[in-house]
């Protein structure tokens, strides 16, 4: 999500352009070369724009290689067996079972799953918030949001789902449930985002997404899931002081360079 901005000289009263100073025809022409070279640069600005979205090596690596591994895992579970993918998803899923046994293992293996394989929505949105983030913040930085919405939103809603089951109010069945993909971190740096953008867009963005949220809760469908993902884009909210000091630290100096520590 990228967004953008005049002189003049002239020849005094009665004098003859013809016979105009050295130095008065040099400025002209160095002005002409400006004016020329920033048309240049806006043009080839303008070409570059629409490429911004498709992630690279060199501006958005975090957003290329976890692209790289959803595209992977989708076609593996687009044409692998399908037992062997419901068996892969039911160790991946970060239900309490698995966080009780291997918490690691399972927060990691439940994000390189994406809900609805090869064609979700949700790969789309990745490449365009993520790597919108990662262009702002850089990659560490985003895969730390990433990594944060993904951890705290699953052990936020799974944490009381062991609480209920041991006091008796939930069923063991509950212990075990299918819980994976990338929407918590999406979500996460979706609310981040939207702390770098201007006000209208800002806005827009996070009332679009908290509607379709609450629609989803609304209908009661899978309500674990719709709670973790407010929670998610809560977390990227929260954390708009973070990552508005960390973007102006990357913000280009007179140099036109970003600072050499960011």
């Amino acid at each position: 999500m990228t967004w953008t901005r005049a002189v003049g000289t002239g020849a005094a009263a009665g004098s003859d352009p013809a016979v105009r100073s050295p130095r008065v025809a040099e400025g002209s022409r160095v002005a002409e070369g400006s004016r020329a070279g920033r048309g240049g640069r806006a043009g080839r600005a303008s070409a570059r724009g629409p490429a911004r979205v498709v992630p690279s090596p060199r501006a958005t690596p975090f957003t290329l290689c976890y692209a790289l591994v959803l595209l992977g895992t989708g076609l593996f579970s687009h044409l692998a067996d399908p037992d062997l993918v419901r068996d892969l998803l039911a160790h991946s899923s970060t239900d309490v079972a698995n966080l009780a046994h291997r918490p690691l293992l399972s927060l990691v293996a439940s994000a390189v799953w994406v809900a609805g394989g090869l064609l979700s929505p949700y790969i789309v949105a990745f490449l365009a918030v993520v790597g919108a983030l990662e262009r702002k913040l850089g990659g560490l930085r985003t895969a730390g949001i990433f990594l944060l919405g993904h951890v705290l939103a699953t052990l936020m809603t799974e944490l009381p789902v062991a609480a209920s089951v041991a006091v008796g109010q939930l069923p063991d069945s509950s212990l075990r449930r299918l819980d994976y993909g990338i929407s918590y971190g999406l979500l996460a740096c979706a609310g981040a985002l939207a702390g770098l953008v201007r006000p209208w867009l800002r806005w827009t963005l996070l009332g679009g997404i908290t509607a379709a949220l609450l629609a989803d809760l609304a209908e009661f469908t899978d309500p674990l899931t719709d709670w973790g993902h407010l929670l998610a884009l809560a977390i990227g909210v929260l954390a708009w002081p973070y990552v508005r000091r960390a973007a102006q630290r990357r913000e280009p100096g007179p140099s036109g360079r970003a600072p050499r520590s960011a």
